[in-house]
């Protein structure tokens, strides 16, 4: 089994910047794919960045030239930097990814963090 502990979430003015971590722990053999996505009130969710275990990355529309992933293979731990937040930012962001274990080859979601883009 994969735990996934989040952070880094909270409430900024627009046009902040906030850093999310994702690190995942447990019997982990390997992690090929790890990103965020978010959910806001009222919508579904969706991909924000993804980043492969070669580090390419994928952006949504939405976020691109604001927001960078990027990880640490050591850590098993994934990362959002998020600059030039706007109130549409505001989401419940959840960390996902692909992991090798004993048991199985599957995807984990963190339990997700807040952030609100507010004045």
């Amino acid at each position: 089994q994969v735990q996934l502990v989040e952070s880094g979430g909270g409430l900024v003015q627009p046009g902040g910047s906030l850093r999310l971590s994702c690190a995942a722990s447990g019997t982990i053999f390997s992690i090929n794919a790890m990103g965020w996505y978010r959910q806001a009130p009222g919508k579904q969710r969706e991909l924000v960045a993804t980043i492969t275990s070669t580090s390419t990355t994928n952006y949504a529309d939405s976020v691109k030239g604001r927001f960078t992933i990027s990880r640490d293979n050591a850590k098993n731990t994934v990362y959002l930097q998020m600059n030039g937040l706007k109130p549409e930012d505001t989401a419940v962001y959840y960390c996902n990814v692909y992991a090798l274990t004993i048991a199985s080859a599957t995807y984990y979601w963190g339990q997700g963090t807040q952030v609100t883009v507010s004045s």
